[in-house]
């Protein structure tokens, strides 16, 4: 396709690799931009051979599959980045995991299809354990959950700076059960569906169960990903 004498190229991906990593306790209180920012300079530390957008304001070619909200901490979170030159994956691990800073921690890279979607159109749920500190019994929990699960409607209210948003939080839940009970601590799963038509949030639903004040830990522990 050409306009004039310009000629518009579509650039050629060499090579897209899926990173699967960690974000510990650590960091948990980063923003999403600054853990951008983290991931870009390990990259640009570890000379990856980065492909750019075009444009006046060129930047790396990374997508998340999901942002991770301030204060949770993530046990497989996804990023994919494209490279201009082809690299082994054992070669991009090692140099990149030199330069990983505390907080961050890499678990897998794959390469996957240049074609494929973006990554973050093909999320459609996400799973959570929730650690809570209650005196309530393991029987009172399971019963709060299965209370929840039974409720038709659960309006819930979303406050931003520029509007106020009433929405139903059940439709947005897709399991609830207890994964394990140490002491007074009692980790809670949480399934919820997180896709352009809606995405819950694991501290909306302790809220709704009475438990918000309970929480002590939020980690997103997997990402379910559409079929390819």
């Amino acid at each position: 396709m050409t306009t004039g004498n310009a000629q518009l190229v579509t650039p050629q991906i060499t090579q897209r690799l899926r990173i699967v990593f960690r974000k510990g306790a650590e960091i948990k209180y980063i923003s999403h931009l600054d853990l951008m920012r983290a991931w870009e300079r390990a990259l640009r530390r570890a000379d990856m051979p980065l492909a750019h957008s075009r444009g006046f304001n060129p930047h790396p070619k990374l997508t998340f599959a999901s942002a991770l909200p301030v204060g949770f901490t993530g046990r497989a979170e996804m990023l994919d980045v494209i490279l201009e030159q082809r690299l082994g994956l054992r070669d991009f691990a090692a140099r990149l995991k030199a330069q990983l800073p505390r907080g961050l921690e890499l678990g897998s890279v794959t390469e996957v299809p240049a074609a494929l979607p973006p990554l973050p159109s093909r999320v459609a749920a996400a799973e959570y354990e929730v650690a809570v500190q209650s005196q309530d019994t393991p029987d009172q929990i399971e019963a709060r959950l299965r209370g929840l699960l039974a409720a038709e409607s659960i309006p819930r209210r979303r406050e931003r700076p520029d509007k106020v948003r009433i929405y139903d939080l059940r439709p947005l839940v897709q399991e609830l059960h207890v994964v394990e009970r140490l002491g007074d601590m009692t980790v809670i799963g949480v399934r919820l569906q997180s896709n352009a038509q809606g995405t819950g949030r694991p501290d909306e639903v302790m809220a709704a169960l009475g438990m918000a004040d309970a929480v002590r830990v939020i980690e997103r522990v997997r990402l379910i990903l559409l079929p390819d």
